[in-house]
C-alpha cells in the first residue's frame, strides 16, 4: 500500500488450492495445484498481506458464493444500504455503483429506492444472472478504463460501493484510481473489509486464503487513500465475516467532516500492536495451539467410533481443513446450503458437499460447524439434530462442543 519492500514473514499457513475451486467427479481424478499461503507484514506502513498472487481470472470468472443465499448478508446488505442512503444524501436518480456486486443483493435495496445502479463483477455466470433479475451488471474487473467508459455512459456517482472485494485486489491503486474516476465531486466511496484486529483477536487465521490479498487495519488505509487523492473520513466496526471495518472515503478536499472515528480507530489499532511485528509473531503461535487442540479433539471422537460431518462449505473452510488436516479421513462429507457447490467436492482435499438433507439421512454423530460464524443460526436451524443426539463441534475463534 505504501510502496515499501522491507517485508516480514509472520504467518505460515500449509499451501492450498484457490478457496472456491471446488471440483466435480469427472475431475476427481486431475491434480489440482496448491500455492504458498504466507502473511508478511510491512514494515513501512504496517500493511498485512500475501506476496503470492493467483491469477484473479481463475478465482473469480466462474463463481460460485452468491450473496443472496445467505438471510444475514441480506438483512446486513439492507442495513448497509439504508445508512449509505442518509451519509451519502442519496435520492432518486442518483447513480450508486457497486463492485464486486455479485448476484446484485446490495444494489437492489438502492434500486427499490429509486436510485439508478451498475454492478461490476467479473463473474461472468453470476453477472448474468444478476442482469436478468433487473439489476444491471458489467461482468468485467474493475480498471480505470472500465470506471471512464461508465462515467461517459451513466454519468458520475453520487456512491461507489466495493463490499468484501477490497481485500481482494493485487493493484490497489489502480482500484482506488477508478473509485475515484466514477465518484461526483461530493461523492463518498464505502467499503467493508475484514478487520485485522479481530482476525488477530479472535484467532481468525481461515480468513487467510489466497482471495484475500490484503488484510486491513485503518493505520495504513488512511495513509494510503492520502497518497491517491482521498480521505478516509469514518471508519467504523461492523459484525459480519467475524468482524469487519466500514470505511467511508471522499474526493480530497470534499465537503463531508472528517470523522473522530478515524483517530479513534488509529489510537486503537496502536494500542493493540497491529504497528508492530511481535504481534503477528504471537498470532501465528495461537493457531499453532488452536489446531493441536481440534486436532486431538477430533482424534479422539474418531477413536470412539464416532462418525464426523461438516456442516457449511465457505473459502474460509479449505484453510481451516488443509492447515488443520482435516480430510475425508476424518469427516465423512460436508452439508452446504448452496446448491451451487451441492454434489461438487472440497478444493484439494476432494470431501463430497451434499444438501443438508444428508444430515438426517446419513445421521452423523457430530457436526463440525465449518461456516462457524453461523453457527448459532445454523445450531437453531437444526434443533433437532441436536435432540436426536448429535454434537455441534464449532472450532473457531474458540472450540466449543455443544448438545
Amino acid at each position: 500500500m505504501c510502496g515499501g519492500t522491507e517485508l516480514t514473514c509472520v504467518v505460515s499457513l500449509k499451501p492450498t488450492p484457490p478457496a472456491n475451486a471446488f471440483v466435480s467427479a469427472a475431475d476427481l481424478g486431475r491434480e489440482q495445484p496448491c500455492f504458498p499461503l504466507d502473511v508478511f507484514f510491512c514494515q513501512g506502513c504496517a500493511h498485512v498481506q500475501l506476496l503470492d498472487v493467483v491469477d484473479p481470472r481463475s478465482m473469480f470468472e466462474d463463481y460460485i458464493y452468491v450473496s443472496g443465499t445467505s438471510p444475514m448478508f441480506v438483512r446486513h446488505f439492507e442495513n448497509f444500504s439504508r445508512d449509505m442512503m442518509v451519509r451519502a444524501s442519496l435520492g432518486p436518480g442518483d447513480l450508486v455503483v457497486d463492485i464486486g456486486s455479485n448476484d446484485g443483493t446490495l444494489l437492489r435495496f438502492f434500486a427499490e429506492a429509486g436510485c439508478r445502479t451498475i454492478g461490476i463483477d467479473p463473474a461472468r455466470n453470476i453477472a448474468r444472472r444478476a442482469t436478468e433479475s433487473g439489476i444491471e451488471t458489467i461482468s468485467e474487473f474493475l480498471s480505470v478504463k472500465l470506471a471512464q467508459r461508465i462515467r461517459d455512459m451513466s454519468g458520475l456517482a453520487t456512491l461507489v460501493t466495493a463490499n468484501n472485494v477490497f481485500a481482494h485486489v493485487d493493484d490497489l491503486a489502480e482500484f482506488v484510481s477508478a473509485a475515484r474516476t466514477l465518484l461526483a465531486p461530493d461523492g463518498l466511496f464505502a467499503f467493508e473489509v475484514s478487520y485485522l484486529a479481530d482476525v488477530v483477536d479472535k484467532a481468525l487465521f481461515d480468513t487467510i486464503y489466497h482471495e484475500h490479498l490484503d488484510y486491513h487495519s485503518v493505520k495504513p488505509l488512511r495513509c494510503f487513500f492520502a497518497m491517491h487523492g482521498m480521505e478516509l473520513i469514518e471508519a467504523i466496526r461492523v459484525d459480519v465475516h467475524g468482524g469487519s471495518i466500514r470505511g467511508v472515503a471522499q474526493l480530497a478536499g470534499g465537503g463531508h467532516a472528517i470523522s473522530k472515528s478515524v483517530e479513534s480507530m488509529i489510537a486503537q489499532e496502536e494500542r493493540h500492536g497491529l504497528d508492530q511485528v511481535e504481534t503477528f509473531i504471537q498470532f501465528a503461535e495461537q493457531i499453532d495451539e488452536l489446531k493441536a487442540l481440534l486436532i486431538n479433539l477430533l482424534g479422539d471422537l474418531k477413536a470412539e467410533g464416532k462418525r464426523i460431518a461438516g456442516y457449511g462449505a465457505p473459502a474460509k473452510a479449505t484453510t481451516l481443513m488443509h492447515h488443520f488436516e482435516i480430510g475425508p479421513k476424518t469427516i465423512d462429507f460436508i452439508v452446504d446450503d448452496s446448491p451451487f457447490k451441492q454434489g461438487l467436492y472440497s478444493p484439494g482435499l476432494h470431501v463430497p458437499v451434499l444438501p443438508p438433507e444428508a444430515i438426517y439421512e446419513l445421521e452423523p454423530d457430530c457436526l463440525l460447524v465449518l461456516a462457524w460464524n453461523f453457527a448459532e443460526p445454523i445450531m437453531n436451524k437444526h434443533s433437532a439434530y441436536a435432540e436426536a443426539g448429535g454434537q455441534f463441534i464449532v472450532p473457531a475463534p474458540t472450540i466449543k462442543v455443544l448438545n
